[in-house]
C-alpha cells in the first residue's frame, strides 16, 4: 500500500518544499556534502573553525608560554621572535594567551547552545506538538523572553549568578533558549501537518512515538543550522561578559578580558588590542560563513 513506506520511513518521501535536502533524497549525505564542498566561503569557515579548535585542544602542546607567567623584561614588549604577538601590560606572551584563550571563547559557544538546545529542543516539541494551554503557556514564557534583549538578558543572568566562565556559559545558555524554543515549535507545526504524521496517526501510533519518530527527525537539520549560527553569537557575548568583567576571571586568559586590559594601553601597546579583537573576528566570522553554507546545503531550495 502506499500509505505503508510514509509511515515507516518518512524520510524517503517526495518532502514539500523548504524541507531540508538532507532529510528527502537518497544518497543525501554525499549530496550534502557536495552542495556543501560547492560553496568556497562555508568551506573556508570549516576550516577555520577546525583550525580554531585544534589550537584550543592543542593549547598546552603548541603555546610557546605559560599563558598566566609573567615576564618584567617583556612588559608591554614590541612583537619580536621570542614573543611573535607582543607582550601585555605584565609581561605575559600575548600570542600564548590567544592560544588558551580560545579555550575560553569556543568552550562557552559550544557549552553554551548545547545547553540552549537540550531546553529548547524538548520544549519547543512539546508546545508545537501538544497545543492548547501547554502550547500557551510555553508561547507566552518564551514571547517575554524574546522580547528581552539576547546580550542584555545574558549580562542580567551573568551578574545574578557572579562572575565566573561557568556561570557566563549558564548564562548565555539560558538567554538562547528562547530561540530554540520558537524554532522547533515552528518546524512542529509544519511537520505534523505532513501526510506522513497523519497517516502514523491514523494507523494508532502513540504520540511520543510519532514525535521521535516521524517529527524529530525532520527538524534536526533546521536545529543545527540555527544552533552552528548561535555559537557566534555566544563567542561575543562570552567577550562581552569577559569584557565586563563578568567571565573568565585573571589571571586565565579569555579573549574578552584582553581587551578590556587592552583598552587602557592602547597608544602604547596597541597589539595587545589587535590580536584579541582579530581573534574573535575570525572566529565569528567562520562560524557564521560555515552556518549559512550549511544552511544552503540542507535547503532543496538552495541547490546550484
Amino acid at each position: 500500500m502506499s500509505t505503508g513506506t510514509p509511515i515507516a520511513e518518512p524520510a524517503g518521501l517526495a518532502a514539500p518544499a523548504g524541507t531540508p535536502a538532507l532529510i528527502q533524497e537518497p544518497g543525501t549525505l554525499a549530496a550534502f556534502w557536495r552542495r556543501l564542498r560547492a560553496r568556497k566561503s562555508a568551506v573556508a569557515g570549516l576550516v577555520i573553525v577546525g583550525l580554531l579548535i585544534l589550537m584550543a585542544v592543542s593549547a598546552p602542546w603548541i603555546a610557546p608560554y605559560d599563558p598566566t607567567a609573567t615576564d618584567w623584561a617583556n612588559v608591554r614588549g614590541h612583537p619580536s621572535l621570542a614573543h611573535p604577538f607582543g607582550g601585555d601590560e605584565v609581561g605575559r606572551d600575548v600570542l600564548s594567551r590567544i592560544i588558551f584563550g580560545a579555550r575560553a571563547s569556543l568552550g562557552a559557544g559550544l557549552v553554551s547552545v548545547a545547553l540552549a538546545v537540550s531546553l529548547g529542543l524538548p520544549l519547543g516539541l512539546l508546545a508545537g506538538y501538544a497545543g492548547g494551554w501547554i502550547d500557551g503557556v510555553i508561547s507566552r514564557l518564551t514571547d517575554a523572553l524574546l522580547a528581552i534583549p539576547f546580550l542584555i538578558l545574558a549580562i542580567a543572568l551573568a551578574a545574578f549568578l557572579g562572575p565566573s566562565l561557568v556561570n557566563a556559559m549558564i548564562a548565555i545558555g539560558l538567554s538562547a533558549t528562547s530561540t530554540f524554543i520558537r524554532l522547533t515549535r515552528a518546524q512542529v507545526r509544519a511537520v505534523a501537518a505532513e501526510e506522513f504524521v497523519e497517516a502514523a496517526r491514523a494507523m494508532g501510533n502513540p504520540p511520543w512515538r510519532i514525535a521521535r519518530v516521524h517529527i524529530l527527525p525532520n527538524i534536526v537539520p533546521a536545529i543545527l543550522v540555527q544552533a552552528t549560527l548561535t555559537i557566534a553569537a555566544a563567542i561575543i557575548a562570552e567577550a562581552s561578559l569577559s569584557f565586563l568583567g563578568l567571565g573568565q576571571q585573571p589571571p586565565e586568559p579569555s579573549w574578552g578580558a584582553m581587551l578590556n586590559t587592552a583598552k587602557n594601553f592602547m597608544d602604547q601597546a596597541p597589539w595587545m588590542a589587535i590580536w584579541p579583537g582579530l581573534s574573535i573576528f575570525l572566529a565569528v566570522l567562520a562560524f557564521n560563513l560555515f552556518g549559512d553554507g550549511l544552511r544552503d546545503a540542507l535547503d532543496p531550495r538552495q541547490r546550484t
